[in-house]
């Protein structure tokens, strides 16, 4: 029998080795994994009983008696008794034995030293009873992949239980109840901290800058949101001579609010375009600016053009007060039938061009958007706002419409608005100039240019905050106190 330890980088190359030397009817007595890769021990014309007599005598050789040095784990040939003479091949130390001395009876093997699985395991059944370790090397593709795995030494027939090809599903992680549970008091915990600090950073507010405090309260009062409030606190003045204090908040709204200051008495001739959502008063704007052309020059100069053909009865509508303006009235589908009637309608002084109304989420917004920018790309753009739109809603229609840079906003439907805040802080916090205010349905009366109504507009906020409820203190510790704090 010959048996010699082989070491190689995967057990393919290990079995490589073993077949090119012993030959197929090879037998494996081990395999492990270790740091340089896979060691195998394989033996040619096996005999069990001669492996148990080679463990007896080499550790009879261990003994202190005994002069020859222990045999180094290399890929040497490890010398086992054999029934054949002894050749140059064989150690001195095995030579040595009296001729005289009869041999032992050959001990029956023991199952602990022989594993069953070893009797008919060879070389070339190996690969059918464990597919996995012939397996091509696969890349790591997770940080688990990357670590070394611990040396193992599962008998073969542990994986002949397993179907051929199958992987050992890996175990996910059990859930720590304790550690979530923990998490959950961590966060209450900080919340509860970061809301103490928020209200001693408010009350020390209210100490150190009264007059700034009375300024957020008051705007807070109005519907203004946290962010434009503290924008507009922030010019504050430190002390004031004014008895009403309550005229401060009134004052910087004034102040600061956006408006067209331009436009002067009428409106200014060209193209003019109103965008916006569904319902918020587009085609009513129209008609309100084209009457109070016609009442200043005439509507000989004026021209409406309709690009709605989406809604049913859509320029029915349109085409009614045109009639009774005595304008003519065009309309367009397309970005290209659009430039070819603004062709035709060069020689008018005010052309009007009445969109269809989108929300800011319709998959049609970007179509109708290129098409006005196709075809009037000289135009000035108008985005209509609804006074009664709540604040998130508002942001959602500026941001859509922003593809067409609009010019200016006209604020319609401020008398069915319950709370001017949200279009105020929307106009503040984009810096988007008012041009119009409509505050009502009547053609052209309801119709106001925004710098002439400035006072008037703060006032009705101010006006409208009465009914509305008055803010907790939590409200002001949230919002003012914790920004504070976090700045």
């Amino acid at each position: 029998m010959k048996i010699k330890r082989y070491s190689a980088a995967s057990m393919r190359a290990a079995l490589a080795l073993v077949r090119a030397e012993q030959g197929p009817d090879a037998v494996i007595l081990s395999s492990r994994r270790g740091a340089d890769g896979i060691e195998v021990i394989a033996a040619v014309d096996y005999d069990e009983a001669l492996f148990v007599e080679a463990n007896r005598q080499r550790t009879l050789a261990a003994s202190p008696e005994a002069s020859a040095p222990a045999p180094s784990a290399s890929a040497e040939p490890i010398a086992a008794p054999s029934r054949a003479p002894a050749t140059q091949n064989q150690s001195p130390a095995r030579t040595q034995a009296p001729a005289t001395t009869a041999r032992p009876p050959t001990p029956k093997p023991s199952p602990k030293l022989i594993p069953a699985s070893f009797r008919k395991l060879t070389l070339s059944s190996l690969p059918a009873i464990a597919p996995e370790l012939f397996a091509a090397p696969q890349p790591a593709i997770t940080p688990a992949a990357t670590r070394p795995a611990a040396p193992t030494r599962a008998p073969a027939t542990a994986s002949a239980k397993a179907p051929a090809g199958a992987a050992m599903p890996a175990q996910p992680p059990r859930p720590n109840p304790g550690l979530g549970a923990m998490q959950r008091e961590l966060q209450d915990l900080r919340q509860m901290l970061e809301t103490g600090l928020a209200g001693m950073t408010w009350n020390d507010k209210r100490m150190r800058e009264p007059l700034k405090a009375r300024v957020l309260e008051e705007l807070t009062a109005m519907d203004i949101a946290p962010d434009v409030a503290m924008a507009l606190a922030a010019h504050t003045p430190q002390r004031s001579s004014l008895d009403d204090q309550s005229l401060i908040p009134l004052a910087l709204l004034v102040k600061h609010l956006p408006v067209v200051n331009d436009v002067g008495g009428g409106i200014s001739p060209g193209i003019m375009a109103l965008v916006g959502p569904t319902g918020a008063g587009k085609t009513t704007t129209i008609a309100k600016l084209a009457a109070r052309w016609c009442m200043q020059h005439g509507s000989k100069d004026l021209a409406l053009v309709s690009t709605d053909g989406y809604r049913i009865g859509a320029r029915d509508q349109l085409t009614t007060y045109a009639r009774v303006l005595g304008a003519p009235i065009h309309s367009a589908n397309s970005g290209m039938e659009l430039a070819r009637v603004l062709e035709r309608l060069k020689s008018k002084k005010l052309i009007l061009i009445d969109t269809a109304g989108m929300g800011p989420r319709d998959v049609r917004l970007t179509e109708q958007l290129a098409a006005l920018q196709l075809g009037a790309a000289r135009a000035r753009v108008l985005l209509a706002l609804p006074a009664q739109g709540e604040g998130h809603a508002l942001e959602e229609i500026v941001q859509a419409f922003a593809r067409v840079a609009p010019e200016a906003c006209v604020i319609t439907k401020v008398d069915e608005a319950a709370s001017l805040g949200a279009v105020i802080s929307t106009t503040l916090r984009h810096k988007l100039k008012i041009a119009y205010v409509c505050d009502g349905q009547r053609v052209p009366e309801d119709l106001h240019a925004a710098h002439q109504k400035r006072v008037w507009l703060v006032r009705a906020a101010v006006k409208l905050k009465a009914d509305a409820p008055p803010r907790d203190e939590a409200y002001f510790v949230r919002n003012f106190g914790r920004a504070s704090a976090h700045a």
